[in-house]
Parts: C-alpha cells; structure tokens; sequence
C-alpha cells in the first residue's frame, strides 16, 4: 500500500482563511500617491481623473494626496507640478533626469520602486494607458505586490484598505479585490472611467525631488528617434462631447453608414460595441466598453446595442444616454435616460435628415454646449 493512499489530501486556504492583518514591515505606510503620465510635454488627462479621486480616497484615510513626476530637468516638468497642485495634490514627488526624457520601462520603473522604497504610499494610482499599464505591471512585480487593473471603482472600507472594483469573468460580473497584506495597494484606471475634477489655480506646495541612481550607459534600451502619429481617421472616442454607436441590431456591416451619417450631421464621433469589432465591422479604436474605450460624452446615442454589463461600464458616465432598440427588454433601457423602442434601421435615416434640416454647420457645435 503506497504511503500517499494513507494521507489525506492538503486543501489550500482560500480568500476566506486569509486575515487582513499588515505585517509589521508595512505599518508605516501611509498616504495615497497618484502617476502623472507625461509624454512630449503634456500630462494625460487620466491623471488628473485621477488625482480627483485620489483626493477622495486621501480624505477618507485622513492622509495627504502626492503627486509623482517623471521626466528630463526643465520647464516641462516644472508645468507637470504646477498641474498637480492645482488639481488638488498635497505635495509633489520629482525624479528628474535626462535618461527619463522619454518612456523607457527599466529608468521609469527603477525610478518609481525607488521612490517607493524610500517614502512608503498605501495606496499608489495609474491610468490604465499604454504607457501606465507597462510601467504599473513592471513595479508592482518589483515590490512583490498587487496590482488591480482597469478599476471602474475605487473605495476605501471600514479598516482602510484599498477596494478596487472591476468588471471580470468577461464583464458578466464587476467583484472588489483588495491587496489584503501587501504595500503599496496599486490599481489602474483608464481614461475617463473618473469624472474630471474641478481645476483650482493655486501657489505650488511642497515638492521633494529624488536622485535616481541610475546613467544612460546602464540602461539596454535606447531612444533613436520620435515619429508621431499622424493618422488623422484615429477615433477620439474618450474625449468627444457627442458621440454615435452601432451595434448587433444593425443586422449588415453596410448599415453602420447609418451611425456615421448621423455623427456625420451632428458633428460627432462613431464608435460600435464589441461584437461589431469582433466580426471585423469596425476597427477597434472604435470599440466602446470594457475591452474598448470608456466614454463621458454630453450626449450618447446607441443604436442597436443590448447593452451588456461589458458596453454599460464604458459608457455610464455620459449625461444623457438615447437607446435606439427593437427589444423593449433590452438591457440598455435599464441605464438610458431616453428609450425609443423602434427599428434603428428605419429610424437613424429619419433622425439624420431631421438634424440636417435643422442645423447649421455652425449649430452643430452648440449640440455639446
């Protein structure tokens, strides 16, 4: 008889069995810290949506909101404070230096665990950009802790922890992670998920600046050269006042000129849910949604889109959503502000027609005002 037929099987302890209890190394960590990204001379606006609710994430804890700046010595750098300040940041962190001029992963993620080593947030903010989703997975692996990416909600419970909110399983399901005995927390947030905050000029405040202990001539990768792109059919989706998507209930690939006509007429932007991506319909800087662009528009109009918990978080955030549905029980109606229960197919063409005789080119633009 083998010896392993006489022993009973170990069962590894789940989320319930795990205490939320700090170990003595992470105790002194404190505050809340939020990434400003910044490329070619100019802050992404998801990190002041960020520095939003990090203000409110920092109020909660009853601890200071910092700014963190990365970047070449210079004006550039010295703007990218300034901003911070006036979006609400406490103080600022700098590490500036030529060989974070430009993005490179090793200088940018050596930089900021040295920063956390050396002064210890609680909780640490990215935008879930290209660039923050990089730079986010490469230091949280660093500091051996966890990461929660693509929050669409973040929230501080009744002993201080960090829960971050995403949607999972696909979308089917939104479940709050928390880093339970780990330092810092780290979430990423992608653009326009939080409300932008209010801008408030004010004098710039404490600043510390860190060394980085790192040359150019230690660092493998090398930036020859910069080439912008220029491809001017990209989709704006994230930051469109107006904006018009398609979905399933289109029925043909052929009958999205619809959308386009009407975004066309209103001078808005287009876009489709994901399975219009999915069968090549659309490309996907055009998607909206969780896997897509999440969009804070004035006006959002959907035609032919159930509305899935998937579409829903990329577009719940926009001030007036109109469902165009054949499916009176179509998911969509239960978050619209305006239901038409009707054949986008018939519909779109007469609405088109209706805001062309109606608006003058200059007009247009007061549909965003």
């Amino acid at each position: 008889m083998s010896t392993a037929s006489q022993t009973t099987p170990r069962i590894a302890p789940g989320r319930a069995g795990v205490k939320k209890e700090l170990p003595d190394r992470f105790k002194d960590y404190r505050h809340v810290w939020v990434f400003l990204e910044l490329e070619r001379g100019n802050v992404h606006p998801v990190s002041f949506e960020l520095l939003g609710e990090g203000r409110k994430l920092a109020d909660k804890l009853e601890v200071q909101l910092a700014g963190v700046v990365l970047g070449p010595p210079g004006e550039m750098v010295e703007d990218a404070v300034a901003e911070a300040f006036a979006y609400g940041a406490d103080l600022v962190y700098i590490v500036d230096t030529p060989p974070l001029a430009d993005y490179r992963n090793e200088p940018f993620a050596k930089a900021l665990t040295d920063l956390v080593n050396t002064h210890k947030p609680e909780i640490l903010l990215l935008g879930a950009t290209t660039l923050g989703r990089d730079l986010a997975g490469s230091v949280a692996t660093t500091l051996q802790t966890g990461l929660t990416a693509d929050c669409t909600e973040l929230d501080v419970d009744s002993d201080g922890s960090l829960a971050a909110t995403r949607p999972t399983f696909g979308g089917s399901l939104l479940c709050t992670i928390y880093t339970l005995n780990y330092r810092p927390q780290m979430a990423t947030v992608r653009p326009r998920v939080m409300p932008m905050p209010q801008r408030v000029d004010k004098p710039v405040g404490r600043v510390m600046r860190h060394k980085l202990s790192l040359v150019e001539d230690d660092i493998v990768t090398k930036v020859l050269g910069f080439l912008p792109d220029n491809q001017s059919a990209m989709a704006n989706l994230a930051y469109a006042d107006v904006v018009v998507a398609g979905g399933l209930g289109l029925g043909a690939a052929e009958n999205l000129q619809l959308v386009k006509n009407l975004a066309r007429a209103i001078g808005a932007e287009h876009g489709c849910s994901r399975p219009l991506v999915q069968k090549g319909w659309m490309p996907a800087d055009r998607q909206i949604g969780q896997t897509g662009k999440t969009i804070r528009p004035k006006l959002y109009i959907a035609a032919g889109i159930s509305g899935a918990i998937q579409h829903r978080v990329g577009v719940e955030g926009a001030d007036l959503i109109v469902a165009i549905n054949t499916d009176p029980n179509a998911p969509i109606f239960e978050f619209a502000h305006l239901g038409i229960v009707t054949d986008a197919i018939r519909f779109l063409p007469a609405l088109t027609e209706a805001f062309t005789r109606r608006l003058s080119p200059h007009s247009r633009d007061k549909l965003a005002s």
